[in-house]
């Protein structure tokens, strides 16, 4: 099978599992913390469908917080890589990755929203979960630190965060999604 062909497999099985669960949750709002692990170079399967499951989550009446940790930190660094850094570039590694239009055209209908209104690339579906969805993105300072990432490369829609408040992110959730 083809990569996108096991993204797209991938992807549905994860709206599939997760509108089980939200259908048999009782009706209060969970406190759901999604803990985004692997980079988009590593692995653009997992990254990919975390925006989808928050989206979903948030539709839900869910409150959502996403932590950007490990190798996921290089995702949402503006001009990581010494080469990206020589030229200037202030985009993402999620901002060079674009929805594929069948994705989009998909997203439109799962969650009711016109075409117009789904992001082209996955920087932008980060954008629009934090300013539009009210998603709050974290990622771990420590881990920015060991990748020798200047936190001020960060993308806009992370807040990078100390250790001490990644135990509270932990603690304070109802429920756990790691990707």
């Amino acid at each position: 099978m083809s990569h996108r062909t096991n993204y797209m497999i991938v992807v549905m099985g994860v709206w599939l599992v997760w509108s089980a669960c939200l259908g048999s949750q009782q009706a209060s709002a969970a406190n759901i913390l999604i803990h985004m692990e692997t980079s988009l170079a590593l692995d653009d399967a997992q990254i990919c469908a975390v925006p989808n499951v928050a989206w979903a989550a948030v539709k839900a009446g869910h409150k959502v917080r996403i932590l950007v940790d490990a190798s996921a930190v290089t995702s949402v660094v503006k001009g990581f890589e010494w080469f990206r850094t020589l030229v200037g570039s202030d985009a993402t590694a999620l901002d060079r990755a674009g929805l594929p239009e069948r994705e989009r055209r998909s997203l439109s209908v799962q969650i009711g929203v016109p075409l117009e209104q789904v992001p082209h690339n996955y920087g932008e579906y980060f954008d629009l979960l934090k300013n539009k969805l009210g998603v709050e993105i974290y990622g771990n300072q420590t881990m920015l630190l060991l990748y020798k990432i200047d936190p001020d490369r960060v993308a806009a829609s992370v807040t990078p965060i100390p250790l001490a408040n990644m135990v509270d992110l932990f603690t304070s959730a109802d429920r756990i999604l790691v990707y």
